[in-house]
């Protein structure tokens, strides 16, 4: 019996020091255990507590690596920084990840919202969204038509054709990274899907349909997706980068039927596609939703 929404999870990003073998075991673990998807942050780097600053591996060689080893499961950017890339370079880079996964990715895209990674790595962190702006029409653009000449305030391309082409018939399904009226208001109408993550609606069913009552009001017919914050025995709790990303907030915890119960509420609830950010995020709490994912399986598609 088909779930009642897609179910993936974000693999680790600085929570501690990763190594590629164990980054492999984890999206080998993924498919395993029947998840739909698997997502990577788009970062360069955090200062975390302690005086310490880490950073991540880089999102799209890293999801070039995580396509060729795996072969059932979505994966994407949860959501690449357009503020990161030269926006035909950035539509490049999906295309080719998209042929190494056989047609797998979703394209999630965002204004970004650290300042520190931007001044750090030598990025302008002035006008995002407007910046944005641009960059989005560049992108979409070339995935969809193939060629593209822009010329803006902050990009310009000429006659920019973006060959080979996305593998798939009608191009990369795009995923909007932000609920902010502005980037709504750019990203929706060109959109298969938005994002919020679990702070942005405070990883709760109700403050999840609130913000999707909103956005549908405006009218467009892209699916809403939430990443929700699932915390088992071990974690420590998140505590990265701007403090507005780190709200208070209780993570979704308990049994497997719990847990699955709160997924299938938010599934009720309009959300279509749930990236569950684990603490603690490890192959043993991937594969303890081994559990949950079969008491969703039982209970079957979402009636709301």
């Amino acid at each position: 019996m088909p779930r009642p929404c897609r179910i993936g999870v974000q693999l680790p990003e600085v929570e501690r020091a990763t190594t590629w073998p164990e980054l492999f075991a984890m999206a080998r673990a993924v498919e395993a255990v029947g998840l739909d998807s698997l997502w990577l942050g788009d970062h360069l780097l955090y200062d975390l507590p302690g005086g310490v600053t880490r950073g991540p591996w880089e999102v799209w060689t890293s999801l070039a690596a995580l396509a060729a080893v795996t072969e059932r499961v979505e994966l994407g950017p949860l959501v690449a920084s357009t503020g990161f890339h030269a926006p035909a370079m950035l539509a490049k880079q999906a295309a080719t990840v998209d042929a190494i996964s056989g047609g797998r990715l979703i394209l999630g895209l965002g204004a970004g919202w650290n300042e520190r990674e931007y001044r750090a790595f030598g990025f302008p962190f002035d006008q995002r969204v407007s910046r944005f702006g641009e960059a989005f029409t560049i992108i979409r653009t070339l995935l969809a038509e193939g060629r593209i000449d822009f010329h803006g305030e902050f990009y310009d391309v000429e006659n920019c054709v973006l060959d080979p082409a996305p593998v798939r018939p009608g191009g990369i399904p795009l995923m909007l990274g932000s609920t902010g009226p502005r980037m709504l208001g750019i990203g929706l109408p060109h959109v298969t899907s938005w994002n919020v993550w679990w702070s942005g609606y405070g990883n709760t069913v109700e403050g999840f349909a609130a913000l999707k009552e909103r956005v549908d009001a405006m009218g467009y017919p892209a699916e809403a997706t939430a990443a929700v914050l699932v915390a088992f025995p071990g974690g420590q709790g998140r505590v990265m980068g701007d403090s507005s990303y780190n709200a208070p907030v209780r993570p979704v915890q308990g049994t497997p039927e719990e847990i699955a119960g709160h997924l299938a509420a938010l599934a009720a609830a309009g959300a279509r596609h749930l990236q569950l950010i684990l603490d603690p995020i490890t192959q043993e709490s991937i594969e303890r939703l081994a559990d949950v994912l079969a008491v969703l399986d039982r209970a079957g598609p979402s009636t709301g």
